[in-house]
Formats: C-alpha cells, sequence, structure tokens
C-alpha cells in the first residue's frame, strides 16, 4: 500500500476504490468527485493505463492535489489492511438497488466498484451478497458508465449522511 500526495481526511468517512480500473478518464473523473467531496479514493492494482495517462491527468484537472490516493498491489491486499471496515459493492450484477436504504451511514465506508470491462467477481459478489447494490436501469441497458455511476452513489450516501463538512 503506498499513499500519494495529499493526505486530507475525508470529512465524510468515504473512502471509493476502484478495482483494477482500466479507462483513466473514469479515474480521473472518480479522482475529481473525490476531490469535491474529500472522500479518499483507493486503486487497486493492476492499472489500466499509466499514473501519468494525459487522458488521467486531463479528467482529473487540477484537482489532484485535492484527494488523496491509496494504491493498493492486488485486492487481497487492500482487504487485509482494511478487514474490521465497512464495504458497500456496487455492480450491475447486485440484486438489491442503492436506494433500499441499506447503505450505510454515518460511519466509515468504502465503496467498492466493478473493473470496466468485466465487473466485479462473481465469487466476491456471492460472499458479500448483503452488501452489494446496483443502480435502477432500463432493461436491455448493460450499464451505465463508471464514473456516472461513482457520482450518484456517493452523492447518495452524502444526502444520507446530511453532506457533513460540504456547503
Amino acid at each position: 500500500m503506498s499513499m500519494l500526495k495529499n493526505k486530507n481526511r475525508s470529512v465524510a468517512n468515504l473512502n471509493v476504490v476502484m478495482v483494477e480500473p482500466e479507462i483513466p478518464q473514469n479515474t480521473g473523473n472518480i479522482a475529481r468527485t473525490c476531490a469535491a467531496v474529500a472522500a479518499r479514493l483507493h486503486l487497486i492494482k493492476p492499472l489500466g493505463f499509466f499514473i501519468r495517462d494525459r487522458h488521467l491527468k486531463r479528467a482529473g484537472l487540477d484537482y489532484w492535489h485535492d484527494v488523496e490516493v491509496v494504491y493498493h498491489d492486488c485486492l487481497a491486499d487492500f482487504f487485509e489492511a482494511y478487514k474490521k471496515c465497512r464495504f458497500a459493492f456496487i455492480s450491475r450484477k447486485a440484486k438489491k438497488t442503492h436506494d433500499t436504504g441499506r447503505l450505510p451511514k454515518n460511519k466509515e465506508l468504502f465503496l467498492v466498484f466493478d473493473k470496466e470491462s468485466t465487473g466485479l467477481s462473481d465469487d466476491l459478489l456471492a460472499a458479500n451478497l448483503d452488501h452489494c447494490f446496483r443502480l435502477p436501469m432500463k432493461a436491455g441497458v448493460r450499464s451505465l458508465n463508471l464514473a456516472s455511476a461513482a457520482s450518484v452513489v456517493i452523492y447518495e450516501v452524502l444526502r444520507k449522511q446530511g453532506f457533513p463538512g460540504l456547503k
């Protein structure tokens, strides 16, 4: 596990976890959202791009200095480091929707998002069934853009917390 740049503490005790992200623009946009809400961003390797990718930097604009980024060598290392924490797994494969009132509030929370091409593994989802959520969508639509889905869920969690520390 390694830390990058700013070590701001999340005002909402919110952590956004991207499992093996593949598209630099998604990661940059999610980093920008994390900066806006003071959430910590966790990136699980391998990454599908170089961290200095121009598309990643462009999508994150000049907000990179405002987000705390933590890198993890693999998903097992991540779970070992945070084994006593609360997780919500966001996946198009989940049965429950994010608005069921079951997303934890007022506690440190880790929102774990799918890898763009394959999603979270079936084994991981099956082992955490009660903590898996999806966004409702029209039948026949495969999925939302990852950065869009992350923003929806991040702001839903913050809404339930009363937008702590945000104006």
